[in-house]
């Protein structure tokens, strides 16, 4: 409690947050928060039991019928006032992600406007569901479609976004008229606990949003997915939880969007700006220090400047400075645990024992704390485990290319399709290639293709549905149609 970001602990309330009350939970037990910086526990957060799971689901049942009659303007008006209240408290926020994450201040603090964001987007959008009318070909009668709540939505969210992952599925839901049951990532619950004091001082009715945190996620959620009441599941996550998941989910036919793994290729062209491409490079690989599913995983550079693209991405990586993200200075925090810091250096000694050079970086550090260094590696071989698996973290494999097929090829060689990044100063070209690329996100000459207004999502194993943009909100709505004749 000695520095200012333990200091938001002391008034957080830690419990399970269920029809409006903050609760201990079934069973009265609870489960540790750790610090990555540290590696030392910080909080203890209630843990749910399926008992608390069905009340939540009971909680949301109770408050679904009033909270869809609710108005589009005054469901719009409480979201936009929910992303006023977090750009006010856009501070305690960001040291809670710091905290539990350990990711950068930089980085924490762009997250809550990210977040935030999402609330004030969708605010707009409850206001602008439209149905349809026309004439049957036949003439015998009118077409009438109107959209309505798809019902209780099971919200499943990751560690490495603890506030933006939550607002994406939230604010859409909320706005189209649903409620629904947040279940955090056990790693990082404490955000989470915050949002809900947030949406309770916002004025948002009793059990519209419900909090489970729970050490027993597949015990719990699967309780709640067997309640025939849940018709929606939004989870972002690994694709073997998804797929695990959606099994799960064929037993109740119930609606599913999936936010799932990545293996982004980012391809430069030998007539990229070199600058521009590093500037890219740099955020596309280090946002959250690599622990995004839109990380860059593969860097593929033609011939003609992958020598100098190696050698300015390994000096900018080599220049972060590395630490304690308390430290406002600090560029890279640790990775969220000595499980995935262990898992990053196993691929990194697969690449090296393969043949690969490690152009800095590739050695983990002593001390305490789940750091890993900024690592980049030249002359990967095309089998290593690095190139086939999502890294997440601080490590940029970079490998050589001649000619446009074979970079389409080598991109397009992975299960997933998340996002891909192209840099070319030709822009047909450009189009081009973003074109033959399978992936449901394109970043042309930019590192950064995350927008609350557009739709974020991909294909083959990388997922199913969209969030954000308009797209976002159909997730959470059914088409009813009437066949009425006048």
């Amino acid at each position: 409690m000695l520095s200012s970001n333990h200091d938001v602990l002391t008034h957080l309330n830690t419990g399970l947050f269920i029809d409006g009350d903050w609760r201990s939970g079934a069973s009265g037990q609870t489960f540790e928060v750790q610090d990555p910086a540290t590696g030392r526990a910080v909080a203890e957060v209630a843990d749910a039991t399926v008992e608390d799971g069905l009340a939540a689901v009971e909680a949301a049942a109770q408050a679904g019928v009033g909270w869809a009659a609710v108005p589009p303007r005054q469901r719009s008006e409480l979201l936009r006032r929910i992303y006023e209240l977090m750009l006010d408290r856009a501070d305690m926020l960001a040291r809670l992600i710091v905290l539990e994450n350990g990711k950068s201040m930089a980085d924490a603090r762009g997250e809550v406007g990210y977040a935030a964001e999402f609330f004030r987007w969708f605010s707009e959008e409850a206001v602008r569901i439209s149905g349809d009318i026309g004439l049957a070909p036949s003439g015998a009668n009118r077409i009438v479609v109107q959209y309505e709540p798809i019902g209780i939505a099971l919200l499943i969210t990751p560690w490495n976004f603890p506030a933006a992952m939550a607002t994406r599925k939230i604010a859409p839901a909320l706005a189209a008229g649903c409620t629904c049951i947040l279940k955090p990532a056990p790693e990082t619950p404490l955000t989470a606990c915050a949002l809900m004091d947030l949406f309770h001082d916002a004025g948002l009715p009793a059990g519209v949003v419900n909090l489970v945190s729970t050490s027993r996620s597949s015990e719990v959620v699967g309780a709640m997915m067997a309640d025939a009441r849940v018709r929606k599941l939004s989870f972002t996550g690994s694709t073997g939880v998804g797929s695990v998941l959606l099994a799960q989910a064929a037993k109740q036919i119930m609606n599913c969007s999936m936010e799932l793994g990545g293996n982004a290729p980012f391809v430069v062209f030998d007539d990229a700006d070199l600058e521009k491409a590093l500037d890219g490079a740099m955020i596309a690989k280090m946002r959250n220090g690599g622990q995004a599913c839109t990380a860059a995983n593969r860097f593929y550079v033609q011939d003609g400047i992958f020598d100098a693209f190696a050698e300015g991405l390994s000096a900018r990586m080599a220049a972060l400075k590395v630490g304690a993200a308390h430290d406002e200075t600090v560029e890279l925090g640790p990775v969220i645990s000595e499980r995935a810091r262990s898992r990053i250096d196993g691929l990194v000694r697969d690449a090296i024992d393969g043949g690969a050079r490690a152009l800095t970086g590739g050695e983990t550090p002593a001390g305490e704390g789940f750091f890993y260094p900024p690592t980049v590696l030249a002359d990967v071989r095309p089998d290593a485990r690095i190139m086939h698996e999502e890294i997440f973290g601080p490590v940029a494999p970079v490998v050589r290319f001649t000619t446009e097929d074979q970079a389409i090829d080598a991109a397009n060689a992975t299960e997933y399709g998340l996002i891909s990044y192209v840099f070319t100063g030709d822009l047909a070209r450009g189009l081009r290639v973003s074109e033959r690329l399978q992936a449901g996100m394109i970043g042309l000459n930019r590192g950064l293709a995350s927008d609350p207004a557009a739709p974020f999502g991909g294909v083959k194993q990388s997922g199913l549905g969209r969030e954000g943009a308009h797209h976002g909100i159909m997730e959470f709505l059914e088409a009813k149609y009437v066949a009425v004749a006048w």
